[in-house]
């Protein structure tokens, strides 16, 4: 296939240079997860602030392209009407909890852009549902997020800790002493009409700060 002159047409993509890597859990049943690669790119500015992601199963030059995800602030969230936002998924958790790694930052660059996802919310569509079948079977599937300890498939964050040679465990704690929060605790949804909520399974939502330790 001849791909000269494509380049004239790549500017859609052509920010799509931010890489990070998570685990994206099936909505309707939270024991079907997978290891995702985000290459992201920004949309708009101000209040229309946007990233559009292109989600990956692997980052070699065959991966299967799993599906999209968009990522918007609370403050754009929280406009939403209520039938909407059971697509949004929040990623307090998988900031806190060390799930969502930017492996090509550098520690500070990663520290800083994760205080910036921490509130963010996502609504991501698998189209290739099963990336274990040769082609895209089925419907697409609403992914969510890991939002407590416990969910997390524990091969899946063996392979992927070995992959990119980081501690899940131990970027949970960096993350938790450098961002001043406890981990949010909040169950898997009971449903897919159900709204995701970022830091308590109930009550008002709003954050634990970290106990300082006495010593």
């Amino acid at each position: 296939m001849d791909r000269r002159g494509a380049g004239t047409f790549m500017g859609a993509i052509s920010n799509h240079d931010l890489f990070f890597c998570g685990f994206h859990v099936a909505k309707k049943n939270p024991r079907f997860q997978v290891t995702t690669m985000h290459y992201c790119g920004m949309r708009g500015e101000g209040d229309h602030e946007m990233h559009q992601c292109l989600l990956y199963d692997s980052v070699s030059p065959g991966a299967k392209l799993l599906g999209v995800e968009y990522i918007v602030s609370h403050k754009v969230f929280r406009s939403l009407p209520g039938e909407e936002k059971k697509y949004w998924h929040p990623h307090t958790y998988e900031v806190l909890g060390g799930g969502l790694i930017a492996p090509v930052m550098g520690k500070e660059p990663e520290t800083e852009f994760m205080r910036y996802l921490l509130t963010t919310w996502g609504k991501s569509w698998h189209t290739w549902p099963d990336p274990t079948t040769p082609v895209p079977l089925g419907e697409p599937l609403l992914m969510w997020a890991l939002t407590g300890d416990g969910q997390a498939d524990k091969e899946l964050i063996a392979e992927r800790d070995e992959q990119f040679g980081v501690s899940t465990a131990k970027v949970q704690a960096e993350r938790v002493e450098t961002i001043g929060y406890d981990v949010p605790q909040v169950p898997p949804p009971e449903s897919a009409a159900a709204i995701g909520r970022q830091w308590t399974a109930t009550g008002e939502d709003r954050p634990t700060p970290r106990k300082k330790s006495s010593h």
